[in-house]
Formats: C-alpha cells, structure tokens, sequence
C-alpha cells in the first residue's frame, strides 16, 4: 500500500531498563510523558526510515540457490524537524541543564520512544511506524552567515537509532493500520510509550 504524506511525529523518553514512559515536565518530555512536534515547532519536514530488514545471505546447493537467510533489521530514522524546542531537542539528546543556561552531555544516552503517522492515498486511514525503544543522535551542526538577500536557516537534523523493544516481543520495530479491524489507537499508544494512559495534562501537544 502507498502512502502520502508526515502527519504527525511523537516523542518521549522512555527508561532504560523497564521501556516505561516517564512523565512529569522535570524527567520526561512533558506532564504526560509524550510530546507531539506539532505547528508550535513548525511539524517535521522528513521521517526517512532505514534499515528495516537486515542483509539477506544466499544458501546454494546442488548447483542453485535453495534458500535465503535474513539478517535482523536494525532500523534507523533520518529526522529533519523544522523548529525542535530547544529543552526538548536537549532532552532527547542526553544534554542535562547545568542550572546556568547551559547544558553538558550526560554519560548515559537518555532512551527515546518514536511514532510516526502517516496517510493512505485517499487520506482516510492512517499508518503508524512505532520504535519503543531506542537513541536519539546529533552529528553534526551547520552553521552559515545570513546575507544581505536571505537569511541562513538550518534545521534540527537528528538520526534515532531503534533498539530491540520489549513491548514488541524484541523486535525494534512495529507497523500499525487504523483500517485494521483490531485496529486501537490507545492500545497502539500504550505499547510504543511504555505505559502511557493519557489521563494526565501535557506541556506539549496531545496525540489526537
């Protein structure tokens, strides 16, 4: 099945041994624990999803290939969001506030649970892509001088590295249909945000 479009990318910190959801504006990413980059941070531009299956190894015999062995996925997303708050961005990056204005690298990489939505041709249903467990990174930052004709703009571009995810039976990686009959969007929430029930306010956008 085609699809079209990036509606919607969620975020959220999720702990490092359980894959449960942390909450609270403090620790997590917002009260709820779940944080939508919705038009507060001007949406995510791209979602580009590497790696979902591994290298496939032929198996030959009696003179012809018999078999093919694959090679586990090891998923990687390329993310370009066009406007990330700023404290979020550091969160998500493992960058811890000095209490001073300024933020150091903490030793352990925070874990991050990532959603991404997107739509069927005719735009009624919607496809999730759900890693509940894995890292985000920064590799680089492009900085250039704005001229006398335009100004300079660059982007929050970040690669999320999926890890093997509990809720998913160690799998790194799990699809989700809404035109599916079993289809349930809270179901869906609770298994890629460790836990999450919704019933708490958030400082950022809701799932909707």
């Amino acid at each position: 099945m085609a699809i079209v479009g990036l509606k919607m990318v969620t975020l959220a910190l999720v702990d490092a041994k359980t894959q449960q959801l942390i909450k609270g504006a403090d620790q997590g990413l917002s009260e709820s624990g779940i944080v939508e980059v919705g038009s507060d941070m001007l949406g995510t531009k791209t979602a580009n999803i590497s790696n979902m299956e591994g290298q496939a190894t032929k198996i030959s015999g009696n003179n012809g290939v018999q078999d093919v062995l694959i090679a586990p996925g090891s998923p990687t997303v390329a993310l370009d969001f066009n406007n990330l708050d700023f404290e979020v961005k550091q969160k998500l990056l493992g960058f811890i506030s000095d209490g001073k204005g300024g933020y150091v690298m903490q030793s352990d990489k925070p874990h991050v649970a990532l959603l991404i939505e997107t739509e069927t041709l005719d735009r009624k249903k919607s496809i999730y892509f759900g890693f509940a467990n894995g890292i985000m990174q920064e590799n680089a930052q492009n900085i250039a001088t704005d001229t006398d004709t335009a100004q300079t703009r660059n982007d929050d571009n970040m690669t999320y590295n999926a890890l093997s995810a509990k809720a998913f039976g160690g799998e790194p990686l799990k699809k989700y249909y809404s035109g599916a009959t079993s289809f349930d969007k809270t179901t869906m929430l609770k298994e890629v945000f460790g836990g999450y029930t919704g019933t708490q306010g958030s400082s950022g956008s809701q799932p909707h």
